[in-house]
């Protein structure tokens, strides 16, 4: 370690004292692209000896399929259109029914396939299994194994068949006519705490969205660097999904290589965007592309922007007092630099430019953004009223609503819908919801990592190996910010400097 970064990084520890912060998403687009290309559309994933275990432990969907076949087997060739037909109600962005049901393929006459599918016992094509996704992980079958969580589904060589059999074992009653949107599973109970914990996969997508709009959109420049630099710095530290801080730390270290400071043409745009899409800012790809707690009643609402606000209040409920001004800036100039709804981005810049005195507590941030979100509502409810605009399964309203915080009202006027509220009880209501209750569902799968430092693994704390050092802007930005983000930024310079950087990140064509 040079001498230069050594004082980096007693400069960096010296803010940082005595506090480090705690610290594979999207649905194959193999999907999307197939149909901008006009060729038919394969809605059930591909998947291999490589990728198999890794989404079949993260996918969100509650059961999955695998079929086993061989490319060359004629049957096999023959009853893919059926099993695609069922598949497109239940994968890829433009499901039926989302996040139930992941439909598979395993073609086992692939040599890298061969262990995998001798695992599964398979004695003829096509084969098709069914159970919990994570059973299939590291798991195995055999014919005459008893009482197992995998089981095979036979009689189901046409689509009506496989999904009658579907039916029978989720007791619901999909059908191959079913279109968007048309579905029994979508809830819309607010008053269920439980929901929001569907809201981690929505937190992901979101997070990869924005990402995704602001490279189609050439939004990285030199007046917007700086604040996209932050907004990182903010996801690595506290993003409620460990492969999203990962992915972010992973962008953030190696940032100034992908977008050097002294070219910004066109034509390196371009180079950089193609470059750069093949980074993921959540990890490897996990079977995704649609909302589950985010999903609206209608396909133009919801979605993004919901799932936009669920990752902004996860953050502003983990952060520490010394990072809650840092983590106000960050996100008013990230929504003011890079969210391309023009009067919401305004309306809510607006907002940040109406406080007049810094934050000092991760409380005031918290509520203060609590408060922002429901003045947003109170706008948005009343112009969608008069428009007729808005989803009526999921109205615009206050939150928390008292079914679900019954506590934080003190007095409620009926007349005027005015309300007193206990912002003790608030904030108690914010940080359970968006903080441990939403990042249940990870913790029961066993992926979601732990909170704080204590416990945390290596892969938690770092990024990716083989990767250049914290940019130096970055790295200031991070002391200045607080001592978690300084400690982070110092960790990485230690331990990294020394490697080369070898690749450009990660590809799609590694899954």
């Amino acid at each position: 370690m040079s001498v230069m970064n050594l004082i980096m990084c007693l400069f960096l520890c010296t803010l940082s004292v005595c506090c480090f912060a705690s610290s594979h998403r999207s649905i194959l687009r193999e999907v999307s692209d197939n149909d901008r290309s006009g060729i038919d559309r394969d809605y059930a994933v591909e998947l291999n000896a490589t990728s198999f275990d890794d989404v079949l432990k993260d996918t969100p969907a509650t059961f999955a399929i695998v079929e086993f076949f061989a490319h060359w087997c004629p049957a096999c060739r023959n009853y893919k259109p059926q099993y695609e037909k069922v598949a497109r109600l239940f994968n890829g962005p433009d499901a039926v029914h989302p996040g139930i049901i992941l439909l598979t393929r395993v073609d086992c006459a692939e040599k890298i396939n061969t262990k995998l599918c001798d695992k599964f016992s398979v004695g003829h094509y096509p084969m098709l299994f069914w159970g919990a996704p994570p059973k299939f992980v590291g798991g195995s079958w055999e014919p005459k194994q008893k009482n197992s969580d995998i089981e095979v589904i036979d009689n189901a060589r046409t689509a009506d068949q496989l999904l009658t059999w579907i039916n029978k074992q989720t007791s619901s009653s999909f059908g191959l006519d079913d279109q968007k949107f048309q579905n029994e599973h979508l809830s819309s109970n607010a008053s269920d705490p439980q929901q929001i914990a569907r809201g981690i996969y929505d937190v992901e997508e979101a997070t990869s969205l924005a990402f995704d709009i602001i490279l189609e959109h050439k939004m990285i420049k030199p007046e917007t660097r700086a604040s996209l630099l932050k907004f990182l710095q903010l996801l690595t530290a506290h993003h409620p999904s460990r492969r999203c801080r990962k992915g972010a730390g992973d962008l953030l270290v190696s940032f100034d290589d992908l977008y050097p400071t002294d070219s910004w043409s066109s034509h390196k745009q371009e180079e950089d965007k193609s470059l750069a899409k093949n980074f993921q800012i959540c990890g490897k790809e996990v079977p995704r592309g649609y909302w589950m707690f985010c999903r609206g009643s209608k396909n133009e609402t919801r979605g993004f922007s919901c799932g936009l606000w669920v990752l902004l209040h996860s953050l502003s409920v983990r952060i520490e007092d010394a990072e809650s001004q840092f983590t106000f800036t960050a996100i008013c100039d990230f929504v003011h630099n890079f969210f391309v709804c023009e009067e919401c981005r305004q309306h809510f810049y607006k907002m940040c430019s109406s406080v007049s005195s810094p934050f000092n507590k991760a409380r005031d941030f918290a509520l203060w953004l609590w408060s922002t979100h429901n003045k947003v509502n109170e706008r948005l409810g009343k112009e969608e009223a008069s428009l007729g605009t808005g989803d009526p399964k999921f109205p615009k309203t206050v939150w928390p609503p008292k079914q679900l915080c019954s506590s934080c009202y003190l007095d409620h006027d009926q007349t005027s819908n005015k309300i007193e509220w206990n912002q003790d009880e608030v904030y108690k209501a914010l940080r359970n919801y968006y903080g441990k209750t939403l990042v249940s569902l990870y913790k029961e799968k066993g992926i979601a990592g732990t909170e704080g430092a204590e416990g945390a693994t290596l892969e938690d704390l770092t990024v990716g190996t083989n990767a250049v050092v914290v940019p130096v802007g970055a790295a200031l930005a991070i002391a200045v910010a607080s001592c978690a983000f300084g400690a982070l930024a110092c960790y990485w310079r230690s331990q990294q400097k020394s490697r080369k950087y070898f690749h450009h990140l990660h590809s799609l064509k590694n899954i």
